[in-house]
């Protein structure tokens, strides 16, 4: 990983910056056990791929949670917050099995035909993230309680939502004035925003295997 310089930092493969798969697995399931991280947010039991050409925001936080699962499963997952973002060509697939019928694909797309989506107060979680990123002002290691409240940073709040706290106070979490990440196939589990506008928005559901990458 290339050193960290205040002005514009890049990464090959963004999904190095957060902590490596297993360790941050291991880290977020004991501050869980120990009552130090809550479970922020309940979500199906199903992930599903994102994939976007671009995706360009201000005001950039990034945080583990806990999602929990309806069954009382919980899912460790990296939170990217953005206080805007807009993204070109996003696609976006889930497979559900169909008894007696087999897979099905629900895929949407939008943004890919001059007029990217727009989202305010954007929330990603995630658990794989691969893209080529570029972060202007960027802090690395920062309180989680005080991530975007820093003077380098546009910032957005650190609570993953409202009323709750994301992490212990002093927990691990970065911030970016602004980023850029290009090339975008992720793995998420949930996504949330006070605002989002899909432009030339596409929704199919086929039979088999349609997912976005």
């Amino acid at each position: 990983m290339e050193s960290v310089v205040r002005g514009g930092t890049k990464w090959k493969r963004f999904a190095v910056v957060m902590v490596p798969g297993v360790a941050a697995t291991a880290v977020i399931g004991m501050a869980l056990a120990q009552g130090a991280l809550a479970a922020s947010f309940a979500v199906s039991g199903q992930n599903f791929k994102v994939s976007a050409d671009q995706l360009h925001g201000f005001g950039f936080v990034q945080y583990g949670a806990m999602d929990a699962q309806v069954g009382g499963t919980t899912v460790p997952v990296a939170v990217s917050g953005f206080n805007n973002a807009d993204i070109t060509n996003m696609c976006q697939s889930v497979i559900t099995h169909v008894p007696l019928f087999g897979d099905v694909t629900l895929r949407l797309q939008a943004g890919g035909k001059g007029t990217p989506v727009h989202a305010e107060n954007l929330y990603i979680d995630l658990d794989q993230l691969d893209a080529d990123a570029e972060f202007k002002n960027i802090n690395i290691g920062v309180p989680a309680g005080a991530a975007g409240n820093n003077k380098d940073a546009t910032g957005i709040d650190g609570p993953h939502k409202a009323g709750q706290g994301p992490q212990q106070p002093g927990a691990f979490a970065q911030e970016a004035q602004e980023a850029t990440l290009t090339k975008v196939q992720q793995t998420a589990w949930a996504t949330s925003a006070g605002t989002f506008k899909l432009s030339g928005l596409s929704l199919s559901v086929k039979k088999g295997n349609n997912e976005c990458y």
